[in-house]
């Protein structure tokens, strides 16, 4: 298999410090900072390069902080000339599906950041913060997660489901706090080797954040969108859209809906992708891809020395 597919990072993935080396090296990165800080009214650059971290680490501000980074780091990778060919598939995981917008040329750059940045927004006030928990299970299947899940939820009252299939044997589960809780006290009842609860300021992808699907569907009906010149495997459905109405369609399922990561690697790898070049901070998505499929040749993209 000789097809590439380019996939981008979502919220997890950020640190203090991103991006400043591209920046530094390149005037392709400086200019997509420049952009950012412009369209946005305030120094996200200073945020990424400098912080301080936990303003980064506010949702608002990760979300379109980590888009910046990963539209520099493909940018200057372009303008390297190491772009030998086209990418057959673009994905990226949650808040990553924008950046991979980009990539396709189905969203301008500015307009994804706005989008991102209301997202933010729109997913912190959805669950009164306490409210809402995310939780890694580690050595469950699908099966048995979706069953603890409903146990959890059965036994509490509340919304507990899956919310990113990340890897074989590493799914998020998100939801009502109480019943987050009571699936990691009964996880290893089902044979899990772990339960994490995950430091994460909402229940991100599951039912709780039907208002913020709400708040964005409008913003996102209203963005300029043309059809991807590459085919973009959504989180959502983890199948290709070569339209700019099944991508809007996407990302505004995808707010309350689950992260099909593994599908979505697989589902490359089937149609002839053997190489996933990973771009933006950290190396999360290059992981993942080696315990989805260890067939895949791997690379990640963060700052100039992975261009060398």
């Amino acid at each position: 298999m000789s097809g590439v597919a380019y996939v981008f990072p979502g919220q997890g993935s950020q640190r203090v410090g991103m991006g400043r080396g591209l920046a530094l090296a390149f005037e392709e990165a400086r200019e997509v900072f420049e952009e950012a800080d412009d369209t946005l009214g305030f120094a996200l650059s200073e945020l990424c390069f400098e912080g301080p971290e936990d303003e980064l680490q506010l949702t608002a501000n990760t979300q379109p902080a980590i888009v910046a980074v990963s539209v520099a780091a493909l940018r200057c990778f372009r303008a390297e000339g190491l772009e030998t060919e086209t990418p057959n598939f673009v994905a990226g995981h949650s808040l990553g599906e924008y950046s991979a917008l980009v990539a396709a040329g189905t969203l301008e750059l500015a307009d994804a950041l706005r989008l991102v940045r209301a997202r933010g927004e729109a997913m912190q006030k959805a669950v009164p913060v306490g409210e809402g928990a995310m939780a890694a299970v580690l050595g469950l299947s699908v099966e048995d997660t979706v069953e603890l899940a409903a146990e959890a939820a059965g036994d509490t009252g509340g919304v507990c489901q899956l919310a990113n299939l990340n890897a074989p044997g590493q799914i998020v589960i998100a939801g009502s706090s109480e019943a987050v809780e009571r699936a990691t006290q009964l996880a290893s009842d089902r044979g899990a080797r772990r339960a994490i609860p995950l430091p994460v300021s909402a229940p991100f992808h599951c039912a709780l954040m039907a208002p913020a699907r709400q708040a964005m569907e409008p913003l996102i009906r209203a963005a300029p969108m043309a059809d991807p010149q590459v085919p973009v495997v959504c989180n959502v459905d983890a199948e290709p859209v070569t339209s700019a109405a099944a991508a809007r369609c996407a990302l505004e399922r995808q707010i309350d809906g689950a992260v099909r990561w593994v599908e979505t690697v697989t589902v490359m790898a089937a149609d002839g992708v053997g190489r996933l070049i990973e771009f933006g901070p950290g190396k999360v998505l290059s992981g993942l891809a080696r315990r989805i499929d260890r067939s895949l040749e791997v690379r990640a993209v963060a700052g100039p020395d992975d261009l060398e």
